[in-house]
């Protein structure tokens, strides 16, 4: 992962622990009831990938077992893993792309459900992702995937050559002759690994997005309700298609790309689809971000406007997250994929305790406080949901009272201790173990490993009845707790 050139060493820290005066008091501990969106506190799980779905995108033990442990935490809401919505291989993630896929997915909602006491509200993020593949051998590339065209003769001055000639002379060349010789894209798809943009509409697929997506977000939607679930997270964060479409880079000329209107434009269809196929009681919100942190990218001053739209067409949540771009990510080894949190804009996403003088936590607070206050302005109350690096209860608190969210949301610290806004609620906070924020746990992420945190996976590995990796070297959930 990318590091910025200052290399300060932060610790995070445990603060000061809330008497039970303070608890009383406490925006933190106190219900949020907005709309169709009621939590009894505002404790947010946000979506973290764990990997522990089958290769087919089916529920396991180990996936009910990760979200049965968030779930004994007794968090105001979880929201599951980023979901495909497609019918198509996607590895060990969950899918939600077919009727198939329900019965497991209700299973997930029975047990949070009986973790929970029925105290925690439970969403399913939905995500729609375009095509990438693993960056190819160059041999192989040059001889295999490349489609030889004139403009490849004309720059090496082999006019009339056939194909096999043209190749030989590809393989030859140096890398940085090879890079005179191919286009911007097809350089990229030997160096990083082919990608699919939405701008890429000479594809059929992809030009068709507009009149796809909005029916297979629907579909998904109502088959998370019948699953069980209190609402839906529409994915529009991040490296993926949604996002895409929102950035300022989408530059596509049929209406939904160019200016921020067009680019607003599916997200809202996508939106309007998904609210008219649930029950009306159904929650429906969306992550997006507050920055892309990428050249050329979307910035604040768009995550605003897309905000104000999103609260006017009535969003129950506007969930806030920051970079995680394609973009920018680092080339990847040959066979790996490009990992969209290996550049500056991901370290923006997912910063560790070796950081600048902003340090690594709070990083998206004045964005989203931005965003909020944007959306206020424009006569909406609809709930923010902000993050970045939230590990104690003085800053929960003081972003809640501060206006840069309604609810606090943290994925590492819960990560690092399923239970450590019960142990703050019931007085036990001198209990909690606070995430060190190494990283470790991207780290495992970013190589398709099941994600635990290394502050309790090899912790009472002799624990009955306990799952472990399929190395079998670590547990996959932290160990229970029981107030002393």
């Amino acid at each position: 992962m990318w590091k910025p050139e200052e290399k300060i060493r932060w610790t995070p820290e445990i603060g000061h622990l809330p008497d039970t005066e303070e608890r009383a008091a406490s925006l933190l501990f106190s219900p949020l009831d907005a709309g169709r969106l009621h939590l009894r506190n505002r404790t947010w799980v946000p979506a973290m990938v764990p990997w522990r779905a089958t290769e087919e995108g089916f529920v396991t033990p180990a996936v009910l077992d990760w979200y049965g442990r968030f779930a004994r935490g007794k968090p105001a809401a979880i929201v599951v893993e980023a979901t495909g919505i497609r019918d198509v291989p996607s590895g060990p993630l969950l899918r939600i792309g077919h009727d198939r896929f329900v019965a497991g997915l209700r299973d997930l909602v029975a047990r949070v459900r009986e973790e929970s006491g029925g105290e925690t509200k439970l969403f399913i993020q939905l995500i729609d992702f375009l095509a990438i593949r693993r960056r190819p051998e160059r041999q192989k590339f040059l001889n295999r995937f490349l489609a030889i065209t004139d403009a490849h003769r004309k720059a090496l001055a082999m006019p009339g050559a056939d194909d096999e000639s043209v190749r030989a002379a590809l393989i030859d060349l140096p890398d940085a002759g090879l890079q005179k010789v191919l286009d911007e894209r097809e350089y990229e798809s030997l160096a990083m690994g082919y990608r699919e943009r939405v701008t890429d509409t000479h594809l059929p697929h992809i030009a068709e997005l507009p009149a796809v997506l909005p029916g297979l977000f629907a579909a998904a939607a109502q088959r998370a309700v019948e699953a069980g679930f209190d609402g839906v997270e529409l994915h529009y964060a991040h490296a993926y298609t949604m996002a895409s479409f929102l950035s300022a880079a989408n530059t596509r000329t049929d209406g939904f790309g160019g200016s921020r209107e067009n680019r607003v434009r599916l997200p809202l269809e996508v939106f309007a689809a998904v609210r008219k196929a649930v029950p009306d009681d159904a929650v429906v919100g969306a992550r997006f971000l507050a920055d892309e942190i990428v050249a050329g990218g979307s910035g604040v001053e768009d995550a605003c406007y897309f905000g104000a739209e999103f609260a006017r067409v009535g969003m129950d949540f506007l969930s806030l997250s920051r970079g995680g771009k394609f973009d920018d990510a680092k080339q990847p080894k040959v066979g790996g994929a490009a990992y969209p949190y290996t550049g500056p804009s991901g370290y923006e996403c997912m910063p560790q305790y070796i950081s600048d003088a902003r340090g690594p936590f709070g990083r998206n607070f004045a964005a989203t406080k931005a965003i909020r206050k944007a959306v206020r302005e424009a006569g909406y109350q609809t709930p923010v949901i902000g993050a970045g690096g939230v590990h104690n209860y003085e800053m929960a608190e003081a972003m809640l009272r501060d206006g840069v969210a309604d609810v606090a949301a943290s994925a590492r610290q819960f990560l690092a201790d399923p239970d450590w806004t019960l142990k703050l609620e019931t007085g036990h906070g001198a209990d909690i173990r606070l995430c060190e924020f190494t990283n470790y746990c991207e780290g495992l992420d970013q190589n398709h490993k099941q994600v635990t945190c290394k502050l309790w996976d090899r912790v009472q590995l002799d624990e009955p009845g306990i799952l472990k990796s399929s190395d079998g070297k670590r547990r996959l959930t932290a160990p229970d707790w029981k107030p002393q």
